[in-house]
Formats: structure tokens, C-alpha cells, sequence
């Protein structure tokens, strides 16, 4: 009962921790950024990453390992499968923006780096830059992806 709570909260709280660090990595994103700013993201890129693996491993601890639940009850739920899938298609889309950051971290802090349009998947419109901003765009997909 005891492993059973502890890989619940452990669940739980790096669910929340995913969705803290992008929300901070939407805040921070712009289409210029300085080397330092995209060493940060990278840092909170890297939080992300570690939750989502302590999500992905508890969750599979929690269905296959024989805690809690018989792992028939999710086995046959199409809810968790879909649930698991749109994981997954959070995590491979991440991956393309996580090597853009830890490729351009490094260098003068001061320098602008432009953040390609090829990491773009959706064109949303933010009031503050003036041009069709679809770098938050990326992050947003998996704001909403994840909350499902």
C-alpha cells in the first residue's frame, strides 16, 4: 500500500511539474532570443523531460507492476489508451525544440539567436509581436494535448 501511494503522488506531482515548465517555457519563448534566455529554457526544457519520464515510469510501474489496480482494469480502458497516446505524441513532438535549445545554450549570452520556423507547427497570432508568432504556438499544442 505503502509503494502504491508513494508512485501515485510521485505521479501526481511530476504531472504538475510538466505543466509548470510549459507554461514557463510559453512565457519565455519569443522569436529572438539572447543565448542566455535559451540556456534557461533548456534548464526548464530539462525539468520537463525528467517529469515526463518520472510520469511516463510511475504510470507504467502503477498499470504493469501489480500496485493498485489489476492492470486488466486499464488494459481494457480505451480512456487510458488514448490518455497515453496523446503522451506520446506530446513527447516526440518535443523533441525537435529540446535539441534546438541544447544546441544554441552555449556561446555569448548576449547574442540574438533566431528560433527557425521549422520547429513551427501552428500559426497563432499574439498580440505582442506583431506578426504571426507561431513559436508559442508549438508550446501551446502541448499545453493542450497534455490537459486531455
Amino acid at each position: 500500500m505503502t509503494i502504491e501511494l508513494l508512485l501515485r503522488y510521485l505521479h501526481f506531482i511530476s504531472i504538475f511539474a510538466i505543466v509548470g515548465a510549459l507554461v514557463s517555457e510559453h512565457m519565455l519563448l519569443q522569436k529572438q532570443m539572447t543565448r542566455a534566455t535559451i540556456s534557461k529554457v533548456a534548464m526548464i526544457d530539462a525539468v520537463y523531460g525528467v517529469a515526463a519520464l518520472l510520469v511516463l515510469g510511475a504510470g507504467l510501474t502503477l498499470w504493469l507492476g501489480s500496485f493498485g489496480k489489476p492492470a486488466i482494469v486499464y488494459s481494457k480502458n480505451w480512456i487510458f489508451h488514448t490518455k497515453l497516446t496523446l503522451f506520446l505524441i506530446v513527447g516526440l513532438l518535443s523533441i525537435y525544440p529540446t535539441v534546438f535549445f541544447l544546441k544554441n545554450r552555449k556561446g555569448n549570452g548576449d547574442e540574438i539567436v533566431h528560433v527557425p520556423k521549422i520547429i513551427f507547427v501552428l500559426v497563432i497570432h499574439h498580440p505582442n509581436s506583431g506578426w504571426f508568432d507561431v513559436t508559442r504556438s508549438w508550446i501551446i499544442v502541448e499545453q493542450n494535448l497534455l490537459s486531455l
